[in-house]
């Protein structure tokens, strides 16, 4: 069985982590263009939703492991980007996306 949405789910996840943090590392300037940060948060809205329905339709395990991220994917939009909260928000996520790509395949 493929899990290949799954991966692309928890790449995109991974990719906003890595641009959040070097923004406010300051390491990156995203200030003219931050519909980037938001843009790659739809994709991992979208690709993890897609992979939960791939998972769904396959009986596949991996799926309960992945149900954790719905939380802090729903609540990160109200909370301000500069504040502590986003951050930990974001990163509760983390636990969920390993666990689901480590699940043994199948039912």
């Amino acid at each position: 069985m493929s899990r290949s949405l799954l991966v692309a789910a928890t790449a995109s996840y991974a990719a906003n982590c890595a641009l959040g943090g070097a923004v406010a590392a300051r390491r990156l300037d995203t200030s003219g263009a931050r519909w980037v940060h938001h843009a790659v948060y739809v994709s991992t809205v979208v690709l993890t939703a897609a992979a939960a329905v791939q998972l769904a339709v396959r009986g596949d395990r991996a799926l309960w492991r992945l149900v954790p991220v719905v939380a802090p994917l729903s609540a990160i939009p109200a909370v301000s980007a500069r504040t502590r909260g986003h951050v930990a928000l974001a990163l509760a996520a983390a636990p969920a996306y390993a666990a689901a790509l480590s699940a043994p395949r199948g039912r």
